[in-house]
């Protein structure tokens, strides 16, 4: 295992890019071609270019980022997007910074040295005309360079953005050199993007690692254990439904679910 950043003399500032790419799915069912509007327009100001700086601007200053610029954007019909330019912020005590595999705060400030990085969110909902399923997705990237790891900043984003499924890519790339010339292509020991998620929400999600080690690329994706109909209905109770009709909706949610989770079309069950 490479060592540890702080038992690593560097010469120069550390080149090493680390990105977290986050991705949510929020998947609900609404039966009518108005329902499946409100739905639209519910979760279109429920993550609305405002929420979104919000979030961004709290995992900025998890991570210990001065934001340099902002840009935002609602779209028609429906979406946003909001991207931030960061960069060091000289004013916390560098003492706080830790790398080891833990989860995040929530939020509280961590130190990082950080120049020409990034912060970004994209918003996508959709609906099916036919069967009654609408999934509203969320992408975050979180880049950095220098020492912090955007992961730092995961435990806040998975309890701000309660969601379905998520799935996380974590890379690190390039290399940072060490004052004797060697190079350093990882600076902090990881070997599982789970160990950063808290215990509270492994409890609640089924997750899957793809990891390739030799080349610094974590993948981990999460889906929801517990299944209650009345959490993806819109506009409408379990209740108010026949048994028949409220398998066939519960069939057609998990088959939504499942595909996104594995990332592959599977037979529709009615």
């Amino acid at each position: 295992m490479t060592p540890l950043f702080n038992k690593i003399k560097l010469h120069g500032f550390n080149n090493l890019t680390k990105t977290l790419s986050f991705n949510i799915y929020d998947i609900c069912y609404a039966q009518t071609p108005q329902q499946r509007r409100e739905y639209i327009e519910y979760i279109d100001e429920e993550y609305n270019a405002e929420r979104l700086t919000h979030i961004l601007t709290e995992v900025a200053e998890i991570i210990g980022a001065n934001i340099l610029n902002v840009a935002r954007q609602d779209y028609e019909p429906q979406g946003a997007s909001v991207t931030m330019l960061i960069a060091e912020d000289d004013t916390k005590e560098r003492e706080q910074f830790t790398s080891t595999e833990e989860p995040g705060p929530l939020p509280e400030s961590l130190v990082c040295h950080l120049d020409k990085s990034h912060l970004t969110v994209h918003t996508y909902p959709e609906s099916h005309p036919e069967n009654g399923i609408s999934t509203f997705r969320a992408d975050i990237d979180v880049s950095t360079c220098g020492r912090v790891s955007p992961l730092r900043a995961l435990n806040y984003l998975i309890h701000s953005l309660e969601s379905d499924i998520v799935t996380m890519d974590y890379r690190v790339r390039g290399f940072t050199r060490s004052v004797d010339g060697g190079k350093h292509f990882i600076d902090h020991a990881i070997n599982s993007i789970q160990n950063f998620i808290a215990e509270d929400t492994k409890e609640r999600y089924h997750m899957i690692d793809v990891n390739i080690y030799q080349e610094n690329i974590f993948h981990t994706k999460m889906m929801l254990k517990n299944f209650d109909l009345d959490d993806y209905l819109f506009g409408g109770n379990a209740s108010d439904l026949a048994p028949r009709e409220q398998q066939k909706i519960a069939n057609r949610v998990k088959t939504e679910m499942l595909e996104i989770f594995y990332g592959k079309n599977m037979p529709h069950i009615e």
